[in-house]
């Protein structure tokens, strides 16, 4: 609602500031005053109830009544009228008092133009007081996080000359750093200060640090803290909790050592005691131990008391660093000056001695300080069964269990290591008593279980106990999920692994590869080459991943089925996971191809296999070598000829035989006699056939250039076409399989 004023007979005595259009600006070259009400802040004082207060006015008409009566009106618009209303009676004019509240519900309502608008009026009237006024507004305005009201009241203080205190500025720098407001209000007010001759204390300048540091200015920060002395200030035990803080914060660690070592030779003054709260935990969390060491004795000398944080940090640090001697009497210590050590103390005890095997210790420590909390003990317990030693274990647990201080952690440790080492009845005896003492198995405790029936080969229980807890919207841990996988996948229960492999998938719980890739193998083993094939994308999905182990069991799979022309589906697959193809993978496509009567397929599966350093096996060898004789086309392998004889030792004596013989078939009498020399060098004799091939054929040399080019041949389908050809079937197709 604009209250509009030009209707109006308005004597000469109303100040500018009430017409709408009037600018005033210190902070931008312009600020329109506008005296409205926001939709969004609906007025709360009725129309009787501001008549009432306009009567009582016009018959009680004074600052100090006015200044009441707008305490006590809680809306702004209602306000604002009262305000405009007084402005235009005769004799009356406004005291600082009546302004200070009025901005006051400005500033609170966040109409930071209007403050100003209303700060320069008043100044401009030169109401009494005004100077403590402002100072009050930029104080109030401070305290109530209100900060770009503050500065629009810090412009007008500086613009009337006025001087606050120090103590008020480093306020309004303060609540500006911590608010991580831009550092472009933290130099304004810099400025202010300076063009008033205000000079800046330590406190200042600090907070003029930290907000170059909060600018990531860096290297201006650290410029400022070099010029300190230039500035008549001394670092205090706060510049140096800034620098080294945000130093650390920011990787700087060495810049940070070398702010300490200043610290250790210049400080002075006893106010350090945040600066160690801060920087004890925060060189401890570096395992800085000779730093944190020398800090805590310096806060000691200082006579300042660590507090349960600082306490806590050093107990840690010395346990990490197996000084536990000396953190048990840092926990003495904090119990004597008052400081109950917390969980975590405990904790760092316990894991310092569990660490140097002092297991009797550890116990005898509990015992000592009586600890109460579950946690310390749970770590010892643990640590005795690693240890081997169950007895000491369950003489521990029966203690805790006396003391009532065992939890669900607490059984299912006792449960996990029986199950574990193969000791189910045991382990079920601590199942009996914990559901009798009201503590239900949780998915901790079937994991356990689980894996103590898969380890002595119950795995249709193992597996009634996994639908049990699926049935309770448990999940099994990743150990057990393995452990049961294998188990069934043992038991040649191929379908049960599979049925539990895909409902954790769905939950994206990984299985480890060589579980998955049993999983597949088994599947294939007894005849399920189709549902080996539907896991794959579903192994993928849940992020398992595994080894060309599983490509290779569904492309034997698909090679038995008859189905070898998919076998570059599975391939494409393959690549595309980044899964590296073995010589297993290899041999199979060779054969496939065989069956499919590609030979140019076949030729080339060879020749790539040979150039990755992988030898097909002998009976591959021979299944295609048979082939390529049999079709007269030996001399498509031409050039991995040479690598097979040369640099892999897998070509027998039937082999060269069945080479030499193909060979001389097909022309290549140069080529025979070069394998028939290395032949009888390795002591072997050429067979009937392949000998009476040799004495009838012509001694005269082979005109190679006569014969076919078996490169240019080749080439015609490259590695390239064959992935891309099964990419291109990929996605429509594979998951038909």
């Amino acid at each position: 609602m604009v209250i509009k004023l030009s209707t109006l007979n308005l004597p000469n005595k109303i100040p500018k500031w009430v017409f709408p259009k009037l600018l005033f600006s210190s902070l931008s070259s312009a600020c329109t005053i506008q005296i409205t009400q926001e939709n969004n802040q609906p007025s709360t004082t009725s129309s009787t109830d501001f008549a009432t207060k306009i009567q009582f006015l016009k018959n009680k008409l004074h600052p100090q009544t006015l200044t009441t009566i707008l305490d006590s009106t809680p809306d702004l618009d209602s306000s604002l009228k009262l305000f405009k209303w007084a402005s235009l009676q005769k004799k009356f004019h406004h005291s600082a008092h009546t302004y200070f509240q009025i901005i006051l519900k400005l500033g609170m309502a966040g109409k930071v133009e209007e403050v100003e608008g209303f700060c320069n009026e008043m100044v401009k009237d030169k109401c009494p007081n005004y100077e403590n006024v402002l100072l009050d507004l930029l104080d109030v305005f401070v305290r109530n996080s209100r900060l770009r009201e503050a500065l629009c009241v810090l412009s007008c203080i500086n613009l009337c000359r006025l001087n606050p205190s120090i103590t008020v500025i480093n306020k309004l720098l303060g609540a500006l750093v911590k608010d991580r407001k831009e550092f472009k209000d933290v130099l304004f007010v810099y400025k202010e200060i300076a063009k008033a001759g205000i000079s800046p204390n330590i406190d200042t300048l600090n907070y003029l640090i930290e907000g170059l540091f909060v600018a990531d200015r860096l290297d201006a920060a650290l410029d400022q803290y070099k010029r300190l002395h230039k500035k008549g200030c001394s670092p205090n035990g706060r510049t140096f909790e800034v620098i080294i803080g945000e130093l650390v914060a920011r990787g700087r660690v060495d810049e940070a050592l070398v702010v300490l070592d200043d610290m250790f030779r210049i400080r002075h003054g006893s106010d350090y005691s945040s600066f160690y709260a801060s920087m004890i935990p925060l060189f401890c969390d570096m395992n800085k131990l000779d730093v944190v060491r020398r800090l805590f004795s310096m806060m000691r000398a200082c006579e300042v008391l660590p507090d349960l944080r600082t306490y806590g940090a050093m107990i840690k640090c010395l346990c990490e660093n197996l000084l536990v001697d000396d953190a048990v009497k840092l926990v003495d210590e904090m119990v004597g000056n008052d400081v109950r050590p917390d969980d975590d103390v405990f904790m760092s005890i316990i894991d310092g001695l569990c660490e140097l095997n002092m297991l009797s210790e550890a116990k005898e420590f509990l015992n000592d300080k009586e600890v109460a909390c579950v946690l310390p003990y749970n770590a010892l317990l643990e640590a005795i069964l690693k240890d081997g030693t169950f007895n000491m274990a369950r003489d521990l647990f029966e203690e805790m269990f006396e003391r009532n201080a065992v939890d669900h952690r607490s059984w299912n440790i006792m449960i996990q290591y029986l199950c574990y080492n193969k000791r189910l009845k045991d382990a079920l005896k601590y199942l009996s008593r914990m559901i009798v003492s009201s503590v239900s198995p949780d998915s901790s405790t079937y994991s356990a279980l689980i894996t103590g029936n898969c380890k002595l080969g119950e795995c249709e229980d193992a597996f009634a106990l996994f639908h049990e807890l699926r049935d309770k919207d448990g999940l099994i841990d990743l150990v057990s999920y393995a452990q049961l996988i294998d188990c069934l996948c043992q038991r040649e229960k191929v379908l049960d692994a599979a049925e539990a492999f895909c409902f954790m998938s769905t939950k994206r719980f990984a299985l480890q590869s060589t579980s998955f890739e049993k999983l597949i193998e088994g599947l294939y083993a007894s005849g399920y080459t189709v549902t080996a094939i539907k896991l794959l994308p579903i192994a993928y999905y849940c992020g398992t991943s595994f080894s060309a182990a599983a490509y290779n069991s569904v492309m034997q799979g698909l090679s038995s089925l008859g189905r070898a022309s998919d076998l570059f589906i599975v391939l494409s697959r393959m690549v595309v996971d980044g899964c590296t193809p073995n010589g297993k993978t290899y041999c199979i496509l060779i054969r496939s191809m065989i069956s499919l009567g590609h030979i140019e397929k076949s030729a080339l599966f060879l020749d790539l296999m040979l150039s990755q350093g992988l030898s097909p096996n002998s009976e591959t060898l021979s299944e295609l070598l048979e082939y390529l004789v049999e079709n007269t086309q030996v001399h498509m392998i031409l050039s991995s000829i040479d690598k097979l004889v040369s640099e892999f030792d897998v070509v027998d004596s039937a082999m060269y035989n069945m080479l030499i013989n193909g060979l001389l078939k097909e022309g290549y009498k140069n080529k025979a006699s070069f394998l028939l020399d290395l032949m009888l060098e390795k002591g072997w004799v050429p067979d009937a056939n392949t000998h009476a091939l040799l004495l009838g054929s012509s001694v005269e040399d082979e005109i190679d250039t006569e014969k076919p080019s078996c490169d240019k041949f080749i080439t015609q389908d490259t590695v390239g076409n064959i992935l891309a050809e099964g990419l291109g079937k990929f996605d429509g197709h594979y998951y038909r399989l």
